[in-house]
C-alpha cells in the first residue's frame, strides 16, 4: 500500500514537460512551499525602500513580515552554528515563545510554546518539521520527534511561526510550526568542520557541499559523524553516529522538482531523573547536590549496568544493552514541486520516512538510605553486595557511608524497542492571485494526507542500584536473614513493577490523517485581511498487547531467566505480553480549524496586527493504554476525548528600520486537553495519571534586534500569566499554574564582529516554577550563559571556541515531588553543566 501510494504520488510529476517556470535564486525564496499560513499577507511591496525580510514558512508565497498578521522569527544556520547549539532544543531555546526542557540529552526533549500546557513530554501542541512536512504526526508520541531530527551544516535556518494560523496550514500543530530547512546548492561551495571537547569527551566531523551541475541542474550534500562520551560521565562512549542528507533540484522554465534523501544513524544518551538534597521550605527550598553525584556533570548511566535480560516483544528470552541509549533510525526520501498552471502556482510535497531504532533508559524510583531499602525489601537482618561491577559478589557492611551518601534506589531498567514509526506526508497546494478592484486577492486550496504507525515493545524490569554519578555504578544484590536471595544479579524482579506486569506493552497502530484547508487574503492599499479554514479526520486502527488491559496478575510467570532450574524470587515476577489477548484500535475523529486576521501597515517600517483562531491537536498513542479506549470495542468512550482544542488571539505592532527591528505581541490561549502526566507516589514511585482540564493563558512577547557597526544585539522575552481553568478529576488545583510554568522566560546575543574574528555570548534564562500542578514546592530559576569565539586568520579558515553553560548554572527543569520529603531526596532533572569545544573550519 504504501508502495502504491508512493508511485502514485510520484507519476504525475515524472511527465512535467520542460515548460515550467523558473524557481526563485535563493535558498530562502526556494522554500516558500512550507506549511502554517497563507492569511493576511502579501508580497514585498513594489518600491520598498527598507529591506524586506521575506518569511516562507506558512505562506503559499515568501513574503514580507510586515504584510503579514502573524508572529514569526528565523534563525540562519550560521548564527547557530556560532552560539554552538548542538541539538534541536539548544536551538529552540533562542526563538521567542517556545519553553524548553533540556534536560534529557541531545534528544527527546519537551517543548511548549505561548503557555499552552506540556502536561507531558514531546511537543503536543508545537510541531517539528523538516522543509515543510514533519518529523512526526503527533510531536508527544513516546518517542519525541527531535529524535529523528540533527542541526547539522545542511541546515539553511529554522523558522517559526507561533500561535496564528499554523492550525489551520498544518495538522496537529495549533500552537506553532518549527521549519527546520535544508540547504539547496543554490549558494555554490562547502565546508568542513573538525571539533573536539576540550573538558568532554566527543569528536565530531561536519562537512556540507552544494554546487550547480548545469544551468538548470543544482544539488547539496552534507552530515556529521560523532563519537565520545558525551557531556556527562557515563564510563563508556554513549554517542556514536551520524547523518547523512542529499537533494539534487531540476529547474525548469515555469517552476523546479527537488527529490531529497537523508539517512540518519546515531546513538545518543538519555539523562532521567537523579536524586538531590533538598531542604528549607516548599516556597523557599535550598537544593544541593548530594555527595558523589554532580546534577550537572553525573548520570546514572555505567558499563556495570549495562546488560540485561529480558523477555522481548514475542516472549522470547533476549539480551539488552542499556549502553544502546536511544538509537535512531532514519532513512526517509522526499519529492518537492512547483509550477505554474494556468495561472494557478501548484505546490506539492511528499516524503517517506522509515523510522525506528530503540530506547533503553535508566531512572531512578525510590531512593532512600541503603539500610531502610535492604529491610524494606529484604526484612530485619537482610544484607548487601555488589551484583556488578568489578567489586562483584563483595559484601557491603558499612551502608552508611556507601559511596559517600548512603543510599541505595529502586530502579527502572527500561527498554523500547521501536519496530516502526514509519510516516507518510503528502502536502499538494494551489495558489493564485487576482486583481480585484484597486487590490489583489490571494486564494489558496490544499489538501494534507499521512499516515503514521506506532508498532512497539515496552520492557521494563526492576533492579536495586547505588547512587553515584560518576559512570560507575552498580547494580545490587539483597539478600534475606535467612540467607535467601531477594534479588537476582541486582534484578528484584523481571518487571516494570515488583508484583506488577504494567507497562510491559506492544503497540500495533496506525493513525490516519486527511485534511482539506483553503484561505482568502486581500490586499488593498495599506491592510492585508484574510482568513482561512481547515477541516481534519483522523482515524487509528490496530491492536494492543499488555497486561494493563487485563488488570490483576494477567501478565506475570514464572520462568527461568538464567537457565539454571531453579525459579528465583525475581523470577517469579516475570512479566510477558499475553499476544493471545489483543485489545482493538478502532476510533476516528473530526475537527474544524479556522483563523481569521488584519494587518496594517501604518508606515513603510511600521505595522500592526490582529489575530484569532481555533486549532485543534487530535489523539494519538496517549489515549491508548486507558480508559478512555474501549478494550473490547476500541472506540473512544467519549468522542471528546478524539481531539483537544486551542483558541488564541493575538495582536501586536512591528517595527525595522535601519538595522533595527522591534516586535511586541499579546497573547491570549484557552486549551481543553485530556492527557497523561506523570506523578510521583508518597513511596517515591512514579505512576500516569490521567487529565481532563482546560487551561488559560495571557501575555505579552517581545522580540529585538540592532545593529550598529561590528556591534549587534538579538533579544527575546516572553511574559506569560497561565492557569488550570478547570480540572474534571481534581477540582482542587484550579486556579493554580500549570507545573514547570515560569512567568517569564528570555534570550539575548550581544557579539562583536568584523572580518577577522566575532565575540559574543548568548544568555538563556528562566524565572522560579512550580514542581507539580499543586503549586508547592518551588523550582528555582535560573540564566545560563553560553559564550562564543570564532578567528578567521585567512579567508577560508576559521577556529572556533564555543562554552556552554560558561558558568556551570545547576539549571532544574523538574522536580517529580510536589513537596520536600521527609527524608529531603527529591528526583530531579538537570541541564547539562559547563561543556567546552574548539573546531577548526575549512571553507571551500
Amino acid at each position: 500500500m504504501k508502495r502504491s501510494i508512493f508511485l502514485f504520488t510520484v507519476a504525475p510529476f515524472a511527465l512535467l514537460s520542460p515548460a515550467m517556470a523558473h524557481e526563485p535564486s535563493t535558498d530562502a525564496d526556494t522554500q516558500v512551499e512550507s506549511a502554517a499560513t497563507a492569511d493576511a499577507g502579501a508580497e514585498a511591496r513594489p518600491g520598498n525602500t527598507s529591506q524586506a525580510e521575506v518569511f516562507s514558512t506558512g505562506v503559499a508565497k515568501g513574503r514580507d513580515r510586515l504584510d503579514s498578521a502573524t508572529s514569526t522569527s528565523s534563525l540562519r544556520g550560521a548564527d547557530i552554528q556560532k552560539i554552538g547549539a548542538r541539538s534541536v532544543a539548544e536551538v529552540l531555546r533562542n526563538i521567542p515563545g517556545i519553553r524548553v526542557e533540556a534536560s534529557g540529552g541531545d534528544v527527546n526533549n519537551s517543548f511548549t510554546i505561548r503557555g499552552l500546557p506540556l502536561a507531558s513530554s514531546g511537543s503536543k501542541y508545537l510541531q517539528l518539521q523538516e522543509d515543510g512536512l514533519p518529523v512526526l504526526e503527533y510531536g508527544d508520541l513516546f518517542v519525541g520527534a527531535d529524535v529523528f531530527l540533527r542541526p547539522d551544516f545542511n541546515l539553511n535556518a529554522v523558522e517559526t511561526i507561533r500561535g496564528g494560523s499554523a492550525s489551520t496550514f498544518a495538522s496537529n500543530s495549533p500552537g506553532g510550526v518549527i521549519n527546520f530547512m535544508s540547504k539547496t546548492g543554490d549558494v555554490e561551495g562547502g565546508a568542513v568542520q573538525v571539533s573536539s571537547g576540550l573538558d568532554f569527551d566527543e569528536k565530531r566531523l561536519d562537512f556540507d557541499y552544494g554546487s550547480r551541475i548545469s544551468d538548470t541542474l543544482r544539488f547539496h550534500v552534507g552530515g556529521f559523524y560523532r563519537t565520545g562520551e558525551g557531556p556527562r560521565e557515563t564510563g563508556y562512549t554513549a554517542y556514536k553516529g551520524g547523518q547523512l542528507k542529499l537533494n539534487v533540484t531540476k529547474e525548469f522554465d515555469g517552476g523546479y522538482i527537488r527529490l531529497s534523501g537523508k539517512y540518519l544513524d546515531d546513538r545518543t544518551p538519555t539523562y532521567l531523573s537523579v536524586p538531590m538534597s533538598v531542604s528549607g521550605t516548599n516556597a523557599d527550598p535550598n537544593y544541593k547536590d548530594i555527595a558523589n553525584f554532580d546534577v550537572n556533570s553525573g548520570s546514572l548511566l555505567s558499563p556495570h549496568v549495562a546488560n540485561i535480560v529480558t523477555l522481548d516483544g514475542n516472549n522470547n528470552l533476549a539480551r539488552k544493552d542499556l549502553r544502546d541509549g536511544i538509537h535512531a533510525i532514519a532513512k526517509s526520501v522526499g519529492l518537492e514541486a512547483q509550477f505554474d498552471v494556468a495561472g494557478w502556482t501548484i505546490t506539492e510535497k511528499f516524503r517517506y520516512a522509515d523510522l525506528s531504532g530503540q530506547m533503553t533508559q535508566f531512572q531512578y524510583g525510590l531512593t532512600m538510605p541503603a539500610a531502610a531499602l535492604a529491610t524494606t525489601f529484604g526484612g530485619p537482618g537482610a544484607t548487601l553486595s555488589y551484583a556488578t561491577g568489578p567489586n562483584a559478589g563483595q559484601a557491603i557492611t558499612d551502608l552508611a557511608s556507601l559511596n559517600g551518601n548512603g543510599l541505595l534506589s529502586l530502579a527502572v531498567l527500561r527498554d523500547m524497542e521501536l519496530n516502526s514509526l514509519d510516516v507518510m506526508t503528502n502536502d499538494i497546494r494551489a495558489t493564485r492571485q487576482w486583481n480585484i478592484g484597486d487590490g489583489v486577492l490571494t486564494t489558496t486550496v490544499g489538501f494534507y494526507k499521512s499516515t503514521q504507525a506506532v508498532d512497539a515493545d515496552w520492557l521494563f524490569i526492576s533492579g536495586i542500584s547505588d547512587v553515584r554519578g560518576d559512570g560507575q555504578g552498580a547494580l545490587v544484590d539483597i539478600t534475606r536473614a535467612g540467607g535467601i536471595p531477594m534479588t537476582q544479579n541486582g534484578i528484584v524482579a523481571y518487571s516494570g513493577t515488583p508484583g506488577s506486569a504494567a507497562f510491559r506493552r506492544k503497540y500495533d497502530v496506525e493513525f490516519d490523517v486527511t485534511a482539506p484547508y483553503g484561505s482568502l487574503n486581500y490586499m488593498i492599499g495599506k491592510f492585508a485581511i484574510g482568513g482561512s479554514i481547515r477541516y481534519d479526520m483522523g482515524k487509528a486502527e490496530g491492536s494492543l498487547f499488555g497486561a494493563d488491559l487485563g488488570g490483576g496478575r494477567v501478565g506475570l510467570m514464572s520462568y527461568d531467566i538464567n537457565g539454571d532450574g531453579v525459579i528465583s524470587l525475581p523470577e517469579r515476577s516475570t512479566a510477558f505480553i499475553p499476544l493471545d489477548r489483543p485489545a482493538p484500535v478502532n476510533f476516528d475523529y473530526e475537527y474544524l480549524s479556522y483563523s481569521a486576521g488584519i494587518n496594517y501597515r501604518v508606515a513603510e517600517p511600521l505595522a500592526v496586527f490582529a489575530r484569532y483562531s481555533r486549532g485543534g491537536r487530535g489523539a494519538a498513542d496517549r489515549v491508548l493504554f486507558t480508559p478512555i479506549v474501549s478494550a473490547t470495542t476500541g472506540k473512544l468512550v467519549d468522542d471528546r476525548a478524539g481531539h483537544d482544542t486551542v483558541k488564541q488571539a493575538e495582536a501586536g505592532v512591528k517595527y525595522r528600520k535601519n538595522n533595527l527591528t522591534l516586535n511586541l505581541t499579546g497573547f491570549w490561549a484557552k486549551t481543553q486537553e485530556i492527557n497523561q502526566q506523570t506523578v510521583v507516589r508518597p513511596d517515591g514511585s512514579l505512576v500516569p495519571q490521567i487529565i481532563v482540564r482546560g487551561y488559560k493563558a495571557m501575555g505579552a512577547e517581545f522580540e529585538g534586534s540592532i545593529r550598529r557597526g561590528p556591534f549587534s544585539l538579538t533579544a527575546g522575552a516572553t511574559y506569560t500569566d497561565a492557569e488550570i481553568a478547570s480540572d474534571a478529576l481534581n477540582p482542587g488545583i484550579e486556579g493554580n499554574v500549570p507545573r514547570h510554568q515560569p512567568k517569564l522566560i528570555f534570550q539575548a546575543t550581544p557579539q562583536f564582529e568584523n572580518e577577522m574574528f566575532t565575540v559574543g555570548a548568548n544568555f538563556v534564562g528562566t524565572t522560579s516554577s512550580f514542581a507539580q500542578d499543586s503549586n508547592q514546592l518551588k523550582m528555582p530559576g535560573f540564566t545560563v550563559v553560553n559564550a562564543f569565539l570564532q578567528f578567521r586568520p585567512t579567508e577560508r579558515m576559521q577556529l572556533s571556541l564555543n562554552a556552554n553553560n560558561l558558568f556551570d548554572v545547576t539549571g532544574l527543569t523538574e522536580v517529580a515531588q510536589s513537596t520536600i520529603p521527609a527524608n529531603g531526596i527529591v528526583s530531579v532533572r538537570a541541564i547539562n553543566g559547563r561543556t567546552i569545544s574548539t573546531s577548526l573550519r575549512f571553507n571551500f
